[in-house]
């Protein structure tokens, strides 16, 4: 068995370590671009070695699978692997925004076992955010439990997004932080109606913040409606969609023809 709360007690170290270098609070910060468009900082870094040991001293039987850890093969040969993005939203740490969070799921069997979500500068004066899920056991913020939006129709859907194309004028958007962990888990607080991505991601991303929306009771799946699957020999997915059980159909089917030619 799992201590959970020494596991919790580990995501909220990381997220300490990460505020000793975020540049809201006035720290200087090296931060660099891995390939075009794709930032990382030393915090970053920071963060996921602390976690990758912390982690494995928890549960030395499982694999490990994270953003800044180059991959292995082995990973593949254990049933549970943990699945870590160190600063989901990097991009907004670095610039001394609130919009990043601290993500870290166990998989067991290609599906998440167990999602955490700490993001400390978010309603700082009590914490931060944590957000928590088992799979089967519900999903919880800071102590209450999330019952995911209940939207029956996708006009008028609230969407986390700065943007939208013309044929989705009929959605509202609404504060869009740069972790696509935190714009999942804002379904599951019923703070949003819908989420899509139509763009290859990494399972790292999503795992967390997905098991978190399903438990909360939103409908998680790729940009094509299908389900995700972790642990993956290519740890990717084309997209992301997180909707409330009455619009995701509806959803699926305006995007479809997008997330054809996006993917291809």
């Amino acid at each position: 068995m799992i201590d959970r709360d020494r596991l919790e007690a580990i995501v909220r170290e990381a997220g300490r370590i990460a505020l000793a270098g975020w540049p809201g609070d006035g720290h200087s910060l090296d931060s660099w671009e891995k390939t075009p468009g794709s930032p990382v900082c030393s915090a970053d870094l920071e963060v996921d070695a602390f976690l990758k040991t912390e982690l494995r001293k928890l549960l030395p039987a499982a694999g490990w699978l994270s953003e800044e850890t180059t991959d292995s093969p082995e990973r593949q040969g254990h049933e549970l692997v943990w699945l870590v993005d160190p600063i989901d939203g990097t991009r907004d740490f670095i610039r001394g925004r609130t919009g990043w969070a601290i993500s870290v799921a166990l998989v067991n069997t290609r599906r998440p076992l167990l999602g955490y979500l700490y993001a400390p500068v978010r309603q700082r004066e009590d914490g931060g955010e944590f957000w928590s899920a088992e799979a089967g056991k519900g999903a919880w913020r800071n102590g209450t439990r999330l019952v995911a939006s209940h939207r029956d129709s996708l006009a008028g859907s609230r969407v986390p997004a700065q943007k939208l194309a013309p044929e989705d004028a009929d959605l509202l958007l609404v504060d869009q932080p740069n972790s696509i962990a935190l714009r999942m888990a804002m379904i599951a607080a019923d703070e949003a109606d819908l989420l899509v991505t139509l763009r290859w991601g990494y399972e790292w991303d999503i795992a967390a913040a997905g098991l978190i929306a399903r438990e909360a009771g939103a409908v998680v799946t790729d940009a094509f409606g299908k389900p995700l699957n972790y642990n993956k020999h290519d740890p990717r997915a084309f997209g992301v969609m997180v909707a409330s059980t009455g619009i995701h159909a509806a959803a699926v089917e305006r995007l479809a023809d997008r997330a054809v030619r996006y993917s291809a």
